[in-house]
């Protein structure tokens, strides 16, 4: 048996910034990433440790206590937030992958974007040698057309998803360089594909491309900052401003009384 230290694997696979992990009827999780599955239980992390892959993939060198410390200092609130779901770590995603599939998160819930990436990896995802489907790359679907992406009933989300293998796959967009641009230049350079505006950028961003000074912000995260945060701007928490976004998002949504506990 092993045990990390600040890792929550349910709290991680199930906080909405990932979505080829399932859970198994034993409480365990069934995931792919990189053309790679991995089997993984709560105190049963050995193989993600071991495999310099899964430890990169679920950021498991970083000191999430010490950034714990340092957004604790920022206010009593995000601290609070922090404690909740301390064990919480922002993974490192494949950014295409990443991109394409915080596209298909608009307007939808997470089973459905679920089975919109599984059906996508389905229909035109490479097969590995030992079975896998590998997520498609932006240059197999920026041959397609709307109607040949229609067996994956993602609706208007069509047009954007082949807009953005076209753009990734012909050059326009430079997904690695966004690594280190100022982020609202590498913002701006994703705004550029139909359909993506700033919180999918960021989240492209935070979730694809570990660039943790993203700050995602959907209707929840709005309100937090209007109510929780009167005239603070997310750049305001610092160089992990993503991992703070990360801890309210969760809090927000796993707390029925999220708010009256945080004003306490």
């Amino acid at each position: 048996m092993s045990v990390l230290r600040d890792f929550d694997l349910t709290a991680t696979l199930e906080c909405g910034q990932c979505f080829r992990w399932d859970r198994q009827p034993d409480g365990s999780y069934r995931g792919i990433a990189g053309g790679r599955l991995l089997c993984i239980a709560e105190n049963h992390t050995e193989e993600a440790e071991k495999d310099p892959f899964w430890r990169v993939y679920f950021d498991l060198d970083r000191d999430y206590a010490a950034i714990r410390d340092e957004l604790a200092q920022v206010d009593p609130v995000l601290a609070k937030a922090a404690a909740f779901a301390p064990g919480i770590r922002i993974l490192q995603q494949d950014p295409w992958e990443a991109l394409c599939s915080f596209i298909i998160s608009q307007n939808n819930n997470i089973p459905r974007i679920k089975g919109i990436v599984a059906r996508l990896c389905q229909a035109f995802g490479e097969k590995t040698a030992s079975g896998i489907l590998c997520f498609p790359r932006p240059d197999r679907l920026a041959r397609e057309n709307e109607e040949a992406l229609a067996c994956l009933r993602c609706g208007f989300r069509a047009r954007y998803i082949l807009d953005a293998a076209r753009k990734v796959a012909g050059g326009q967009i430079d997904l690695e360089s966004l690594r280190t641009q100022p982020l609202t230049k590498a913002r701006e350079q994703l705004m550029t594909i139909v359909g993506v505006g700033p919180k999918v950028a960021d989240c492209a961003l935070l979730y694809g491309l570990h660039r943790l000074d993203a700050f995602p912000m959907d209707v929840w995260m709005k309100r937090a900052m209007k109510e929780w945060f009167p005239g603070k701007q997310p750049e305001d928490f610092g160089p992990y401003a993503g991992i703070a976004q990360q801890y309210l998002f969760h809090y927000i949504r796993t707390t029925a009384s999220g708010e009256r506990s945080v004003s306490a």
